[in-house]
């Protein structure tokens, strides 16, 4: 199947024997992949999002209401000021915070958002610290009711099984604890750092999860589990199907 053929089927990977992970019994994979339609979007993005055109795309997928999570990059306050920055005077921004507690009402003020907003960083840390908290259940929640999930680095690989990550090291790893909202595998910064081409397409040949690969300036959007297009805010930015043995550039549209 081609490129377009991909997208236009909705291509989507059939695990063969979907590893489940102690400490995510409360949400996405662990009740299995998700394969019946959902009204919520994904828009994944490999390394840039805030203060891009992307961000004008995030508001008309989602709505006004936009809830930034910055756990990944350790709840940086500069990282918040720079959101609401960006959304500024054109949305009803909001943030959502672990430590030292979350808010009191965070199940009812998540599930009243029209986007959820991850920040990059460390996606593992990002993981265990929702999962302890059942943040992991809320943003599933979330999803299901229709909300767009989005975010760049960390904030692509979150919502697939599986994905590249620094996490552990900058030696790259490949990590099969994702939320499992996605099937697959993702990997950002693609174009953007050395060792990301190589290690996925690696992995992916040795067994890893099948899945998509996208540059520091380009975005998958899904809608439900299904890819629905590729965006770029930079020309020459794209991304990738990426298969045992095979590497299929998706069309991509610049913004």
């Amino acid at each position: 199947m081609d490129a377009k053929g991909l997208i236009a089927t909705g291509y989507r990977w059939k695990p063969t024997g979907h590893e489940r992970r102690p400490g995510n019994e409360s949400g996405g994979a662990a009740g299995g992949i998700y394969t019946r339609p959902v009204p919520g979007h994904v828009l994944a993005s490999g390394g840039a999002l805030l203060g891009t055109p992307l961000d004008d795309l995030v508001l008309q997928l989602g709505g006004p209401r936009v809830c930034l999570v910055p756990t990944a990059g350790g709840e940086s306050a500069e990282r918040v000021v720079a959101f609401y920055e960006a959304f500024a005077g054109r949305a009803d921004p909001s943030h959502v915070v672990f430590n030292p507690w979350p808010r009191a009402d965070l199940r009812e003020h998540v599930l009243t958002q029209d986007v959820i907003y991850v920040t990059g960083g460390n996606t593992a840390n990002a993981l265990a610290v929702w999962r302890v908290h059942g943040f992991d259940a809320l943003l599933r929640e979330a999803w299901e009711q229709g909300a767009l999930l989005c975010g760049a680095s960390a904030g692509m690989i979150c919502w697939f099984e599986a994905g590249v990550t620094d996490s552990f090291g900058p030696q790259l790893e490949g990590m099969r604890d994702g939320l499992g909202f996605l099937p697959g595998s993702g990997c950002p910064h693609y174009d953007g750092e050395e060792r990301r081409r190589p290690v996925y397409t690696e992995l992916v040949a040795s067994g890893f999860p099948p899945g998509y690969a996208a540059d520091d300036g380009a975005a998958l959007h899904f809608v439900g589990t299904e890819l629905h297009e590729v965006v770029a805010v930079t020309e020459g930015a794209g991304a990738y199907r990426v298969e045992p043995g095979s590497e299929t550039p998706l069309p991509t549209r610049l913004l």
